[in-house]
């Protein structure tokens, strides 16, 4: 048994049939805030990503941070038993989650229909690359499609050659998760309100063109000759290198700027007309950041970050991922905690972002491959 006692989603059970990433990360959310998620595996492979990655113990570091606080369950949905079962299972449940390609799981008999007849309240939530229909539906994906499709890969296209560029995470991923967690209390919601939404359906490209669409797409929104054309984010969004490191910073509004020309002991630049309003600066973003640039290669980084402070202009020291769990605010916020997995050890994990004025959840440990089958299968018999 796990957390499902614990937080606002106590006594809410998901039945989890997602692999990868997109839908393990967002039931992992939903067991983080007090769900009983009830992870169904193949027996012996289970999902592949407890094999991708860093590994210590025969489990990824992925796998552990993706599928904490849930139970596994190992069902052979190729067979009559193993369908007979999660249909018990599901009648039980909540939430049943899948990201299968589409129309996989009518061809197993595991279709919305089917799961109706044991479980009429049932919220079915289909996550999918690029939706149910249409030319791309059947193709296989993976976080680098959807970034060549959302156009985040051209948004993130190299300045000086033009080049398109991969963000160097499963971002899409991600998003997709938040958008499906959000979307499945919502429904919680709704049902507990008497209006069962029935059918979620979810695609990693409908996310992330969603996602970028407020600023990246900002020239594609509004219709019309007459509309204007930011500065390309390149040009805003930079990184300045200091004698012994990085800094970002962004000064937007015009108390910013003149922080920042005080910072750099520049202030005849505050009335150049050249950057005398927001207009003005956008305009010659260039220049503003070839002048910061400039003067950041004379400082420290330490000296210039508490220069921009001191005149409160936003801006931070650039971390690397193994300086993370020592940073003092990520201290003082315990975001990261040490875990102890029974197979991979101690680990670092995030604690779940969102915090409710009850303790912390600890959702624990991610499950080995049918860990809980004998004891979730038990439970069944009982409540039948």
């Amino acid at each position: 048994m796990t957390n499902q006692s614990k937080g606002p989603l106590a006594g809410i059970r998901v039945l989890d049939l997602t692999t990868m990433i997109s839908g393990p990360m967002a039931t992992m959310m939903l067991a983080e805030q007090g769900a009983d998620v009830i992870k169904v595996e193949a027996p012996g492979t289970g999902d592949l990503i407890r094999y991708i990655g860093c590994s210590a113990g025969g489990i990824s570091a992925i796998f552990a941070t993706l599928n904490r606080g849930k139970r596994s369950v190992a069902l052979d949905l190729k067979s009559d038993d193993g369908r007979r079962d999660l249909l018990r299972l599901a009648a039980t449940s909540d939430v049943f989650v899948q990201n299968s390609r589409p129309g996989v799981m009518d061809k197993m008999g595991l279709s919305e229909d089917k799961i109706r007849q044991v479980a009429p309240n049932i919220i079915y939530v289909s996550v999918s690359g690029f939706g149910e229909s249409g030319p791309y539906s059947q193709w296989r994906v993976y976080d680098v499609v959807i970034q060549a499709l959302s156009g985040m890969a051209a948004s993130q296209a190299n300045p000086k050659t033009g080049d398109p560029e991969l963000v160097r995470n499963v971002v899409c991923d991600k998003i997709t998760s938040l958008y499906a967690a959000q979307a499945i209390t919502a429904a919680l919601l709704a049902r507990e309100r008497g209006d069962n939404p029935g059918h979620i359906r979810l695609s990693m490209l409908d996310a992330a063109v969603a996602f970028l669409w407020p600023d990246v797409m900002q020239a594609n929104t509004l219709i019309g000759d007459d509309v204007t054309q930011p500065a390309p984010l390149s040009e805003i969004l930079s990184v300045a290198e200091t004698l012994d490191g990085h800094v970002a910073l962004i000064a937007v509004s015009d108390a910013e700027f003149a922080g920042l020309c005080r910072a750099m002991d520049m202030p005849k630049l505050i009335d150049d007309p050249r950057f005398i309003d927001l207009p003005a600066r956008s305009e010659n973003a260039r220049e503003v950041v070839s002048i910061v640039k400039d003067h950041a290669r004379t400082r420290t980084t330490d000296e210039f970050c508490r220069q921009l402070h001191e005149f409160e202009v936003p801006a931070a020291h650039i971390v690397s991922a193994n300086q993370i769990v020592d940073d003092p605010q990520v201290k003082a916020n315990d975001t990261v905690r040490v875990t102890e997995h029974p197979a991979a050890g101690p680990m670092h994990a995030p604690r779940g972002p969102a915090l409710f004025s009850r303790p912390a959840i600890d959702a624990g440990p991610a499950p080995l491959l049918g860990q809980h089958t004998s004891e979730v299968m038990a439970g069944l018999a009982k409540e039948d």
